[in-house]
């Protein structure tokens, strides 16, 4: 009996060790999820799959340096100026943005040229917001931005993403929110240069809040890196993808059924159900029936990594592969258009030759390959180099912020925009597909466009 009442207490003081460690145990782990996930991404203004609008405005937008002469056979589009300053109009609440450069002001001379004051007027707007009530967050790659610390001063909130950390990259995307109604997504980063001397296209969307209710989750994916080294192993479902490959939204685009969704690069930074930008890219031309016309300032199927200090280039094919799939087994026209620069890489010459020589003695086989540049002389300089970076079909189209290089996709942090047509209207609208056909074939054109032998002649 004294055996048994000494066990007594002993079981009970085991018993209590045992739910101390429980308690504890479940203490930690509730540290390390909120140390991984920032719940100041739970709050989407009431916005949800649920009540979101579908039915969007969508607006094609280019800058077009003003030295550089393109053939006018339709409207122009709106400007890159003046669609940035229509979504600062319709801003009430927030404005989110994502660039990888801050530079819009012009120091380099006394007298600022007319076109490099655009970046410089779009500062000022932005510094203007907190004056208006309306909060303005940031997240970029940029450290040591004078214009990032003059923005924080008025109460800017700035995320900084060390892409370096993560994957020996960098931060490419560029896309703005506005009010989680509006975005902006296209290949212009907030440089004075991209309102001056770049060619960039991009798209608006207005009164979109499903789309941009998921292109704020990638927002809230960057915000949740800021000052990180490493990638949380928990994420926020707030960070998860609404829409993808195998579940795009269904929308109207200017009264025009369709279908979009939003992807990412690189693979560590696609949050679940996340389209990778390579695989969106991929269904694009794979969608493809009649034409694929793609425009980029660098096209290199090449991934370079540093290996024990030494650099190792290997063959990336995913896109390549597409490519050749659709003109040489579907017999798709496919269309190259490839900026001519200074960092334009000996072995574009090379990719682009082996690619056009698929179709030799193919009857039903075309790829065209074309060089954009306003070189004219040896002496003269290859400026405004064209920025674009997108891809369109008979079907669909893609927009995104990467050259079509391999290292890009793999390192480089990036968001693109996927747009189908489900049906054409019976009436002759015109739909964002055609305005993008458009805009590449007034390129195509233009006296810029070069075939490889008189761009290297």
């Amino acid at each position: 009996m004294v055996g048994h009442t000494t066990q007594e207490p002993l079981k009970t003081q085991q018993k209590c060790i045992a739910i101390f460690a429980l308690l504890c145990c479940f203490a930690v782990l509730v540290v390390l999820i909120f140390s991984s996930v920032d719940i100041w991404g739970d709050d989407e203004d009431g916005i949800t799959e649920e009540n979101c609008s579908k039915d969007c405005l969508i607006v094609l937008v280019e800058n077009i340096p003003g030295n550089l002469s393109l053939p006018r056979n339709s409207k122009p589009n709106l400007s890159l100026f003046d669609g940035l300053n229509t979504l600062l109009d319709q801003a009430r609440r927030s404005v989110e943005i994502v660039s990888p450069v801050w530079n819009l002001n012009f120091w380099n001379y006394k007298i600022v040229p007319a076109h490099a004051k655009q970046g410089q007027l779009l500062f000022h707007r932005l510094l203007s917001l907190n004056s208006r009530g309306v909060k303005l967050k940031i997240a970029s790659s940029q450290t040591n931005s004078s214009e990032l610390k003059d923005l924080a001063a008025q109460e800017a909130e700035i995320n900084f993403v060390n892409q370096t950390a993560f994957t020996r990259g960098g931060l490419h995307s560029s896309f703005w929110i506005v009010d989680r109604k509006h975005i902006y997504i296209g290949s212009a980063d907030m440089d004075w240069r991209s309102f001056s001397k770049r060619k960039e296209l991009g798209v608006m969307v207005y009164n979109c809040s499903c789309l941009a209710l998921d292109l704020h989750r990638v927002f809230s994916f960057y915000r949740q890196l800021h000052d990180r080294d490493y990638i949380p192993s928990i994420w926020s479902k707030r960070v998860t993808a609404l829409y993808g490959m195998h579940g795009a939204l269904g929308l109207q685009l200017n009264a025009t059924p369709a279908t979009a969704y939003v992807s990412t690069s690189p693979e560590l930074f696609c949050a679940k159900d996340r389209t990778k930008d390579v695989d969106a890219i991929g269904q694009v031309i794979q969608s493809a029936h009649t034409f694929i016309f793609i425009s980029v300032t660098d096209y290199l199927p090449l991934v370079s990594r540093s290996f024990k200090g030494a650099s190792v280039t290997r063959y990336w094919s995913p896109i390549d592969d597409v490519i050749r799939e659709a003109m040489v087994l579907r017999g798709v026209r496919v269309r190259l258009l490839i900026s001519f620069w200074k960092k334009t890489h000996p072995l574009t010459f090379n990719f682009v030759t082996s690619l056009q020589s698929l179709c030799v003695q193919l009857h039903n086989c075309s790829l065209e390959v074309r060089f954009f540049s306003r070189k004219e002389k040896k002496n003269d300089n290859q400026l405004p180099l064209n920025h674009n970076k997108y891809v369109v079909t008979d079907s669909a189209a893609y927009i995104g912020n990467h050259d079509w290089v391999g290292s890009d996709f793999v390192k480089n942090a990036g968001v693109g925009l996927v747009m189908k047509i489900k049906t054409r209207s019976t009436e002759s609208r015109v739909t964002i597909l055609d305005q993008l056909k458009a805009a590449y074939e007034r390129d195509w054109t233009s006296r810029y466009s070069k075939s490889l032998q008189r761009t290297i002649g």
